[in-house]
């Protein structure tokens, strides 16, 4: 992840730097900026006008930190703002290190969190205006951002969101994969009687409220065998189908998984590429030590090492989870599809990472 610290006078360098210094134990790569008149080591002047390095940032950056009036932070962000599920994290502390403020993507992004922490280290106070947090009510956004859980969709959100601040129960509902650990949130209950709630789960089109918000875990993983060769094309015919199929949401796909022979596989890698999954490819040892009732194939067994490949791979993939689909294929591709029982903690936020 990377941040960048904006500062004016010779009093905001010095605290940038040190805000810099936060940023990077936390996990940020960080570029701390000033006038240049003010530049030290560690601290550079802006080679253009500090308005251009924001366009820069607001694009690559998770953070941006202003250290100056609010007034100049709103009039360099203002022409970039995009979305609140895509803008980075914007704060601006005053030179005097007695105010941190959180102005932008305070829970999608982040800035919440960093902000308490950036106060604490920096010997400010935070001030935190989100309507959930001032209430100290759960927000479903930073949370799922944090869980790396997608969210269905953002009116959705708004209205959960609006629903605890009103005082209302919210609703959950779960895939029987998963879990819950600890205690849920304040207002958030275990049924399908309140009109708006929250379903956990892979399947799309789940709606068991009036207004359901769908929250969307990475637990889904598919195992994949093909011939040398096979290109993308075929893979997605067969996995979107198959996907589409079962219901499942595109957006729960975490991986795609193979034996170690298919690593260089062009079109295997260009799908996973494509749809931002992370790859696991294993020996035909690792695969013939998974457990499980798996069909076989003699060739496969002659060619391979081991008598089915996408099965073993999606099992192990999924930390032994549950299996959605066996062995399917077509036009030499073969899925499996398995999904992680995964627990989930409602207090698990903390800063982005």
């Amino acid at each position: 992840m990377q941040a960048a610290v904006f500062s004016f006078t010779k009093r905001g360098r010095d605290l940038a730097r040190d805000i810099g210094s936060f940023l990077a134990n936390v996990g940020y790569e960080t570029m701390v900026w000033t006038m240049p008149k003010y530049e030290i080591e560690d601290v550079v002047g802006y080679p253009t006008d500090y308005r251009q390095v924001t366009a820069e940032a607001m694009l690559k950056c998770q953070a941006l930190v202003f250290v100056g009036a609010t007034g100049i932070c709103v009039r360099a962000i203002a022409p970039h703002l995009r979305d609140k599920t895509v803008d980075p994290a914007v704060i601006s502390v005053d030179e005097r290190a007695n105010y941190v403020i959180p102005l932008l993507a305070g829970h999608i992004g982040g800035a919440n969190e960093i902000a308490r922490q950036m106060a604490v280290a920096i010997g400010a106070t935070a001030c935190v205006t989100t309507a959930t947090d001032v209430n100290g009510l759960f927000a479903v956004d930073e949370w799922a951002a944090r869980n790396h859980v997608a969210l269905g969709n953002m009116k959705a959100a708004k209205e959960v969101a609006t629903a605890l601040v009103n005082g209302q129960e919210v609703g959950l509902v779960k895939d029987d994969c998963f879990s819950i650990v600890g205690d849920l949130p304040k207002l958030v209950v275990e049924t399908t009687a309140p009109p708006v709630g929250m379903a956990l789960t892979v399947f799309e089109n789940v709606a068991p409220f009036a207004t359901t918000l769908q929250l969307i875990p990475k637990a889904v993983h598919l195992g994949i065998g093909c011939k040398r060769n096979t290109p993308i094309e075929k893979i997605e015919t067969l996995v979107l189908g198959l996907l589409k199929d079962l219901h499942l949401d595109l957006r729960s796909v975490a991986s795609v998984a193979s034996v170690d022979l298919k690593k260089d596989e062009e079109g295997l890698l260009a799908f996973a590429k494509k749809y931002r999954l992370t790859t696991s490819f294993y020996t035909a040892e690792e695969l013939n030590a998974v457990k499980g009732d798996f069909s076989t194939s003699p060739l496969v067994q002659r060619v391979v090492g081991v008598g089915n490949v996408c099965e073993r791979s999606a099992v192990k993939a999924s930390g032994y989870g549950k299996v959605l689909l066996h062995k399917t294929s077509l036009d030499g591709v073969t899925c499996a599809i398995a999904v992680e029982k995964l627990e989930f903690d409602f207090s698990k936020t903390g800063l982005r990472r």
